[in-house]
């Protein structure tokens, strides 16, 4: 006998139900907020971190000189690498010009490390709204719910801080010559970085969404393997609302290539179709 789902509550209990989930994990992203307002300084001390070349890239282009210098000496005396090896490292500082504003930055700030302390509290609220709605064994599944999502996050804030948004900033200080210097706003800095920790945070959680979908029969690799081109639209029109072009092509990249892991998820974890019962075997004469 098959599980029913619970009663199915009516719309105006459902408005009152979301409201006092809403007001929970207000209150929790404050109290995470008011835990992160002393790490809001170091969280900024990396978010400039590139700002000081002391990056990846910059380990890499000097390992490929010395590489280049060892090895094959005339392509690195013919390219002039070595005014590229001895380069000064550059020192860049952000620059504020409005009374109070470096209080809201730290506000912004500890308010976006709030929110991802109170993850675990988030994902749980928006799993206990919808549980009226399912079976008794997929409820059980609240708890991987909380790991996973708050996991795939982090992975994906992280993932941007590491790896992406040094190759922005790199990319951006390469633009530097003798008569053209960089003057960077400390809110347009700190705004352009949490605004993209949010985005591969999010983009992160695609996976873990197909993955319960596609567990509850909603979705499947049959359904999702054909939209490819559709979702390679989508990822460039989410990207497009980006001003320039290279953070165009970063968000588009890994929002495609998270399409492309979630059709697989699908088809791993999907929930398998049962076989048609068999023909009746005519009665012989």
């Amino acid at each position: 006998m098959s599980e029913e789902p619970s009663k199915v509550l009516p719309f105006i209990e459902h408005l009152v139900e979301l409201r006092r989930r809403l007001i929970i994990i207000v209150v929790t992203v404050f109290i995470g907020m008011g835990f992160a307002w002393n790490l809001s300084d170091e969280i900024l001390v990396y978010m400039e971190k590139p700002l000081t070349g002391i990056t990846y890239i910059d380990a890499a282009k000097h390992r490929i000189y010395r590489y280049l210098q060892t090895n094959y000496p005339a392509i690195y005396q013919r390219a002039d690498l070595e005014k590229e090896l001895n380069k000064p490292r550059k020192q860049h500082a952000l620059n504020y010009t409005k009374p109070l504003e470096p209080f809201f930055i730290q506000c912004k700030i500890s308010v976006i490390a709030g929110f991802v302390l109170a993850l675990p509290v988030v994902f749980y609220q928006l799993w206990s709204f919808v549980a009226p709605g399912l079976t008794r064994r997929e409820r059980k599944l609240v708890i991987p719910f909380m790991l996973t999502g708050t996991l795939a996050f982090c992975m994906g804030a992280l993932f941007f801080l590491t790896t992406i948004w040094p190759f922005i900033i790199n990319f951006s200080l390469s633009y530097e010559t003798e008569g053209l210097r960089s003057w960077l706003s400390l809110s347009a800095y700190v705004d352009f970085c949490l605004r993209l920790i949010l985005m591969f945070g999010l983009i992160a959680e695609l996976p873990v969404l197909t993955l319960l979908l596609s567990r509850f029969g909603l979705v499947s690799y049959q359904f999702l393997a054909p939209k490819r081109k559709y979702a390679l639209l989508l990822s460039s029109i989410v990207a497009a609302f980006h001003s320039d072009l290279v953070t165009m092509f970063v968000i588009m990249i890994p929002m495609y290539m998270m399409y492309e892991v979630s059709v697989w998820v699908a088809l791993i974890f999907g929930k398998k179709k049962a076989a048609p019962p068999a023909a009746p075997e005519p009665e012989a004469a």
